[in-house]
């Protein structure tokens, strides 16, 4: 059930779009399954069964677990950047960049509504994935790397004082709120995470702040 140690270091996930409608399937499958299950607690056979495939495919395929774990992250990935990226260009391109900060946090609300019920992907894999070394280590390390980077962009822009430590705030906000979100503890953690945010942002930019630049939040 484990990572295994049996596995080819040198497989490397095809790109979404170089799939083959069998390693789409198996890819899916174990999207679902690590992200519901554990990923220590999801073996290939089940995979391949939920695929309604067999290991050598998933192997031929993938290389082996540990590939194929990598390949969930970095799809999850692809997934959130795009999610993120467009929904801040629909509801704030027009409006400045504090509010398009802001606006980071309502495209939380709804994501985490549609697809993070068990918390960050992210967060519970590197729970599992205590290698530095691994695979999927380095997918979750690259992808919080540049969620910080793209919050100290905005933060650039909106011409904060200090914008690397406001996006330093705004990702520990960001972070947590999903993990409360996770844990059910707090009602609306994403909508307290904004009301955080909004004050972040009138300490961190020039003049009168961002206020309520970008209205209430969507949640």
């Amino acid at each position: 059930m484990g990572t295994g140690t049996t596995e080819s270091a040198a497989a490397r996930p095809a790109a979404p779009e170089e799939l083959t409608p069998g390693a789409r399937r198996i890819l899916d499958a174990a999207s679902a399954l690590f992200y519901e299950r554990g990923i220590t607690a999801v073996g290939v056979d089940l995979i391949a069964k939920e695929a309604g495939t067999t290991k050598k495919t998933l192997y031929d395929r993938f290389g082996g677990k540990d590939a194929l774990i990598a390949a969930y992250l970095r799809e999850r990935d692809r997934r959130w950047r795009s999610w993120l990226t467009s929904w801040v260009a629909a509801h704030a391109a027009d409006t400045g960049a504090s509010a398009q900060l802001l606006a980071t946090f309502d495209a939380l609300a709804e994501w985490t509504r549609q697809h993070n019920p068990r918390g960050c992907g992210f967060v519970n894999a590197a729970a599992e994935l205590p290698d530095p070394a691994h695979p999927g280590r380095r997918v979750i390390t690259e992808q919080k790397h540049w969620m910080h980077g793209y919050l100290r962009e905005l933060a650039v822009a909106a011409g904060a004082r200090e914008p690397g430590r406001l996006a330093d705030r705004l990702a520990v906000l960001h972070e947590g709120a999903v993990v409360m979100r996770g844990l059910e503890l707090v009602d609306d953690p994403v909508g307290t995470a904004r009301a955080l945010a909004e004050l972040a942002l009138r300490e961190a930019l020039p003049g009168p702040g961002a206020g309520g630049a970008a209205g209430p939040a969507g949640h």
